[in-house]
Order: C-alpha cells, then sequence, then structure tokens
C-alpha cells in the first residue's frame, strides 16, 4: 500500500468512527432534575459517570526560587550557546581573512543573529509559546492538538477539557483567521501528516543537535592547546575528547538539579572571562569595531562578496547553536529563570567576546583560524583554557537535557519507542534522565569524533541541524500566533519578513555544504524520524483495529450474566490501551478462561496533550454494568511529564478513587430516581459495593490481566504495509520495553492473554 493509500484508508475510518460517535452522543443527552448527565465517552454505553473538577491553578514561583533556577540554567541551558565564540570565526574565515571590512560585515551579522533570533524571538517569543512551563517541538506540537483535532489517533474524549490544566480556548468564530487556519488544519488529512513529520523532523534535529554539540565543543576546547605546545597531534587531540565525552555521558544519571548545581559556577565563570578579554580587547585593538551595530556592514558586506558572503552564512549561525535549547529545556526551569539569565549574563558576554575578537583580527588577520585562543592575553592562557576546556564539557549538557526532555514528550504522545524515563528530581517535574537515549548519544558522539577529527566538517553538519530546527519551530510558532494568539496580522509578516527570512537565508547556505558533512544531521534526521513514524504508524493501526472490534454492550451483558462464567473473589486490573469501549482481548479471555473475578476494573492509561494533570483529576471512571455485576472502565489520564508512580501508591490510590466513584454514583442515581418518586438515597447500598471491593482485595488480591498482541498486516495488503508491519514495528516492538515493564506493573501477579491482530 503506497502512502497515499494509506492516509486515505485512515481517513475514512476515522470519519466512519467520528460519525458513530456523534450518533450515539446525540441519544445520550439528557436533563434530569437540573443535572445534565454527560455523555459516555467510552463506548457511549455506561450507566454512569464521575470526575473530579476544579480548577487548579499552576502555583506561582517565588522570587528566591527564580533566582536560583535562574543560576542553575547557566550550568546546563547555555553552554553551547556561550561556547560558540570558540570555533565561529575560525569557520566563516576558513580561508583567512580577504579585507579589513570582511570583519565589521560579518560581526554585523552575528550581532543582529543574536539579536533577532537568539534574544526577541527565543528569549521574549517562543518562551511564550510553552505548554503549562514546557517547551520543545512536541510542546508546541501538543499545544496545536489541543486547539485543532489534528492528533491521528482518535483516542480524544469529551471529559479531557475539563481537565484544568488543558485550558482550552476556542479561536472565537469572529476571528475569521483563526477559524479558517483550525478548519483547514482539521479537514485535511495530509496536513496532520505534514504537521506530525514536521514534529518529528524537529525532535529528531535536536537529538541530533545533541550528538554534534559534545563533539564540536570537546574539539574546539582541546585543540586549543597547540597555542602552547605543537607537540600534541590530531589524533591525541582526538582521543583526549573521546575520554572526555565519554566521562560527560557517565554523569548525566546524576540530574539535571546536580549538574546544574555543579556546572553553573563554572560557566558562570567562563562568561566573566570571556566578556572581561572581550572588553579588554575591544579596548585595546580596534574600538572602531562598534560600527558594526550599524546593518548597512551587512549590505556592503554581501555587495562586495556575493556568493561568498552567502555561503559564509553557515558558519555565521554556529553563533547561534543552543539557541534552541532555551526551549527544549525550559521544563527543566521556568520562563523567568531563563529570560533573566540571558539578558543578564549570557547575552551581554557572548556580545562582549565576538566584537572582541573581531578588534583582534582587525589588527591580527592572519590568526582567523584561531581566534579565540589567539586573542588571549598571555598571562591568562592557561587558566582561559582549563575554564574553556570545562565550558566545552558543559557545553554538551543544554542539548543532551533538551533531548532526555524531547524524547520524554514524544514517548508520552505515542510517537516513540517504549523506553525507561527516570525522573531525576522530586522538585522539578521535567528534570530526567533517559538511559537508553544516554547510550545511544555516547555512541553516536564518539564515532562521529573519531570519523571527523577537525571541527570544520562538524560545523558544516551542526548548521544544518540547526538550521531546521530554527526553520520548524518558528513554523509552528506561526500557527500558535494565528490560531491561538490571534495575533495582528501585521505582526506575524513583520516576523516572517525579518526573522522567518533570515532563517531561510541560513538554511539554504547550510544546504550548500551537503557533501562537506551537512548530510550527517539528515541522516541520523531520516533514521530517527522512519523509527518514530514506523512506532506511531504501527500504534495507530493497532488502535484502529481494537476500535473497529471493540465489545459490544450486548456482548459484555452476556458475559457478564453467563451462569458457566464463574466469579471468584478478588480485583482484576484489565490493561486496555482503548478508551472508546472494551478491547476485543477480553473475549478472547472469556473464552479460554471462562472465570471472572468479583470486581473487574478496565485500566486505560492515557496520555493527554498537556504537560501534566492533576493528581485528583487523574482518574475517571464508569460504570459498564449493573450495581450488583461490579465491572467498571478506568482511564488513568497522564501529562507527558507526569511520572509514573510506583505500583503500591498506583493501587492506592486507584482503589480509593474506585470507593469514591461508587458512591456518588449510587447517590447520583438515587437523586435521579427521586426525580421520578422511585426510590431515596440508598446509603445501605453504597456499604455494601464498598464492601464488595474490600472483600475482593482481602480474599483474592490484586490481579494484573494484560493483552499480548501479535501485530500482522492482513491478507492483500501491499508489500511495503507487510514490511512496516509484520517486521520493522514488530522488530521495534521486541527491542524495546514491554508494557508491563514500562507501566511497572508487578509480574508476580500479572496473566498474559495473547491474541493476533490482523491489520
Amino acid at each position: 500500500m503506497e502512502r497515499g493509500d494509506v492516509i486515505e484508508e485512515e481517513r475514512s475510518q476515522e470519519e466512519n468512527h467520528e460519525e458513530k460517535d456523534q450518533e450515539q452522543e446525540f441519544d445520550q443527552h439528557g436533563i434530569y432534575n437540573g443535572l445534565k448527565r454527560k455523555f459516555n465517552s467510552f463506548d457511549l454505553e455506561a450507566d454512569g459517570f464521575t470526575s473530579n473538577q476544579g480548577h487548579v491553578s499552576p502555583q506561582a514561583l517565588d522570587w528566591g526560587t527564580i533566582m536560583k533556577l535562574a543560576f542553575q540554567s547557566i550550568g546546563v541551558v547555555y553552554g553551547d550557546l556561550g561556547t560558540s565564540p570558540l570555533y565561529v570565526l575560525p569557520g566563516v574565515f576558513q580561508t583567512g581573512v580577504k579585507h579589513n571590512d570582511d570583519i565589521l560585515g560579518v560581526l554585523s551579522l552575528i550581532f543582529y543573529s543574536l539579536m533577532l533570533i537568539t534574544l526577541i524571538k527565543y528569549v521574549f517569543i517562543v518562551l511564550a509559546a510553552n505548554d503549562n512551563g514546557d517547551g520543545g517541538t512536541f510542546a508546541l506540537y501538543s499545544l496545536i492538538c489541543r486547539y485543532a483535532k489534528v492528533s491521528l489517533t482518535p483516542n480524544q474524549q469529551a471529559e479531557d477539557i475539563e481537565v484544568s490544566n488543558y485550558k482550552l480556548d476556542v479561536p472565537n468564530r469572529r476571528l475569521k483567521r483563526a477559524s479558517f487556519v483550525k478548519s483547514m488544519l482539521e479537514k485535511n488529512q495530509i496536513t496532520k501528516y505534514f504537521i506530525l513529520l514536521m514534529t518529528m523532523l524537529g525532535t529528531s534535529m535536536v537529538i541530533g543537535d545533541g550528538i554534534l554539540t559534545p563533539c564540536i565543543s570537546v574539539l574546539s576546547a582541546v585543540g586549543g592547546i597547540r597555542e602552547a605546545t605543537s607537540a600534541l597531534t590530531d589524533n591525541m587531540i582526538m582521543w583526549i575528547s573521546v575520554a572526555i565525552l565519554i566521562i560527560l555521558f557517565q554523569i548525566q544519571r546524576f540530574g539535571t538539579d546536580k549538574i546544574g548545581y555543579s556546572f553553573a559556577p563554572i560557566l558562570t565563570i567562563w562568561f566573566i572571562f570571556i566578556g572581561t578579554v572581550g572588553l579588554y580587547n575591544f579596548v585595546k585593538h580596534d574600538p572602531g569595531v562598534i560600527k558594526a551595530v550599524n546593518p548597512m556592514y551587512i549590505v556592503k558586506y554581501f555587495s562586495k562578496n556575493k556568493k561568498n558572503a552567502w555561503i559564509s552564512l553557515g558558519g555565521v549561525i554556529l553563533c547561534l547553536t543552543g539557541s534552541e535549547a532555551l526551549f527544549a529545556d525550559l521544563g527543566h526551569f521556568s520562563v523567568r529563570s531563563i529570560q533573566i539569565s540571558s539578558c543578564t549574563v549570557v547575552f551581554p558576554s557572548i556580545v562582549l567576546a565576538y566584537f572582541g575578537q573581531a578588534s583582534y583580527l582587525r589588527k591580527h588577520n592572519q590568526d582567523a583560524s584561531s581566534a579565540f585562543y589567539s586573542s588571549v592575553p598571555k598571562p591568562i592562557y592557561w587558566p582561559m583554557f582549563i575554564v574553556a576546556v570545562m565550558a566545552a564539557i558543559i557545553a554538551s549538557q543544554s542539548l543532551i537535557s533538551a533531548s532526555f526532555s524531547i524524547v520524554q514528550q514524544s514517548l508520552a504522545l505515542g510517537c516513540f519507542p517504549r523506553v525507561k524515563v527516570v525522573h531525576t528530581s522530586s522538585k522539578y517535574k521535567g528534570q530526567v534522565y533517559v538511559p537508553e537515549i544516554n547510550t545511544l548519544l555516547m555512541v553516536a558522539c564518539v564515532g562521529v569524533t573519531l570519523g571527523f577529527k577537525n571541527t570544520l566538517q562538524i560545523g558544516n553538519a551542526y548548521g544544518i541541524a540547526v538550521a531546521f530546527v530554527f526553520t520548524i519551530t518558528s513554523s509552528f510558532l506561526v500557527l500558535v500566533m494565528v490560531m491561538i494568539w490571534k495575533t495582528n496580522i501585521y505582526l506575524i509578516i513583520i516576523y516572517a519578513l525579518t526573522i522567518g527570512l533570515l532563517e531561510f537565508l541560513f538554511l539554504s547556505s547550510v544546504l550548500y555544504k551537503f557533501v562537506d558533512g551537512g548530510y550527517l544531521p539528515l541522516l541520523f534526521a531520516l533514521t530517527l524520524v522512519t523509527i518514530m513514524y514506523l512506532w506511531s504508524y504501527g500504534y495507530r493501526k493497532t488502535y484502529m483495529y481494537e476500535l473497529e472490534n471493540k465489545v459490544s454492550k450486548g456482548k459484555l451483558m452476556e458475559i457478564a450474566s453467563d451462569p458457566s462464567i464463574h466469579r471468584v473473589p478478588g480485583l482484576a486490573l484489565f490493561y486496555t490501551e482503548l478508551v472508546q469501549g472494551i478491547s476485543p482481548i477480553f473475549t478472547h479471555y472469556v473464552a479460554n478462561v471462562p472465570v471472572l473475578h468479583s470486581i473487574l476494573v478496565f485500566v486505560s492509561i492515557k496520555c493527554l496533550p498537556i504537560s501534566t494533570v492533576p493528581l485528583e483529576e487523574r482518574f475517571l471512571f464508569h460504570r459498564l454494568n449493573s450495581h450488583e455485576q461490579g465491572m467498571f472502565r478506568c482511564v488513568v489520564r497522564y501529562g507527558y511529564k507526569d511520572a509514573r508512580t510506583e505500583w503500591e501508591s498506583f493501587k492506592e490510590v486507584l482503589v480509593s478513587q474506585l470507593k469514591e466513584f461508587i458512591r456518588n454514583d449510587v447517590l447520583m442515581s438515587s437523586e435521579l430516581a427521586a426525580h421520578d418518586k422511585v426510590a431515596n438515597v440508598d446509603e445501605e447500598m453504597v456499604q455494601r459495593e464498598v464492601r464488595i471491593v474490600d472483600d475482593a482485595l482481602n480474599f483474592g488480591g490484586v490481579v494484573h490481566l494484560m493483552g499480548e498482541k501479535e501485530v500482522v498486516a492482513s491478507k492483500g495488503s501491499s508489500f511495503l504495509k507487510k514490511l512496516a508491519i509484520n517486521y520493522a514495528y514488530n522488530w521495534l516492538k521486541r527491542c524495546v520495553r514491554q508494557a508491563d515493564e514500562f507501566f511497572m506493573i508487578p509480574r508476580k501477579r500479572l496473566l498474559k492473554v495473547g491474541m493476533t491482530y490482523e491489520i
């Protein structure tokens, strides 16, 4: 089946299910005793519904915490951006300085690039597009998914918007522009696929940054020792760099909190050093470089050098490396803390460093290939070298932390294979460590360092990754401006014609160096996008199969009332990904094991497109049959930043919420019945049902039932679909963590039910 056929097939399936759900919705609405009975979005078959309501406002951080986070962020977020003066000017003037005024043109480009992209775009605009305090490409995607139905997996429920963190603000219909964009995104299936693929590409490029940043930063810093001694060869520098990289990745397990406190003082010293040395060089050599604040020098530079000036943009973009980490690492800190550290420490120091280097080069054109170390005054060379090496090691941290955060987001939204996510801080939810990704990054970093050996080719590769992330972020940001913020159209046009155009020029320039190392991040991205799309495709097809073959209400009642099926004491938790009905694995289980526990709860663990779900709103229960039969549905809703709790605490909360639901459900039923003068509130019924739950726990304990699904392409499928499902997707499933391990289900009380899905 070709990709277009896949899209068309899924579109028709989703449309059919949407039509059915809409028909059922209409039949289930009703008003009783002033209480509006909400429809059941599971299967629209339940007898009752309850959900904890109430708005929970995010706790405002006090200034002490903000300043502490601002200090920590210096050690985690800005390493890459802060060490870019090590390699930017050598990357621009690879063949030397041909004319002194070229230095002014390049310096003006660097200054306005930092001003427009790093400061204005990221610090003051993109950070505002956070998803409840979380950043990154997938945070933007989840934000868009909440405001328009662009998710390809049809597991949305009406109750989702009742979660206080959802903050759904449907575009005002009077604003035709916002409504038009929203409608276009929701109706066009190709657009949904395009947005998903762009999200995956942006995610892959950030991970690619996480591979290239350590390589170029450490190699640049260690290579500076040549200014003091020529005894070290390229191979020796390469192996020293490899050893440093391995040590760096080994300390990731200690978490962002500890690493931030350890690294922040070192990077603070680094910023003070480069700012002070830059100011010294600016005053001593040529204060006239201040003329570079005049953008006319950019015009003169391009008019004079033409194509070579355009090519040199591939070197200039390296001054922006790490800017994307300001947004991707946001979940580890806060918007205000990053804005404070950016404006007070980072931006002034970096600007002074570049102006100082340019001032030095105006008098020493021959030192362009080693502009940073050559401009360092001799008395402080060794202290600067030591701090530079340490800063380069730390520089890698920003994109490594960003990679962990963005993998966590994509994993929770079903677009990444199951890997282990370790929450390293009890105070800050966004601080995570992913062991498998850490190992992957380490192996890739060592391979790139051994393969390229120098910073010039790595710089070419690095530029492409950075330019793609900038462009994708800007594209999503425009959607947010139009559809969610409802920004004035003239401001959007100004953004596109300034920042957007500059990023497009950068992208066109770095693509010119595709064969000179630029292919590397695209190769990384292609591999990761393929893995992510295969996993997402297999997950969606499996979900659609379960949705099409879900157990009907009549069949469930038949099973529950079948005298040949024995009921034994115990609380059984039947895990399923389906939220709109009962998985077909249940009937397969009953057909082979005709025994049901006294209390049966179908548990669906679902991630909402928000960063966190308050604990009191996490469990959503429904009753599936009569009060005597003890069958319930429970959707456990997480945000992509929420930690999965240990089983014991999970069980306690689930049982407590189940009892609370039983009480509310019985009281609601009695109140509705009282309207018809049939019955009064029956406290005895509540006590009896709660006692059944307690007896189930005391005499039978908790048993876990989980489907072990073998997925195969149906007969008549195309070769491409068979290859994707039978081989690629199933291979990925075998390689990653299994569902019971991922959800931390105790294996001693686990029963797996096998079934083959032909999709």
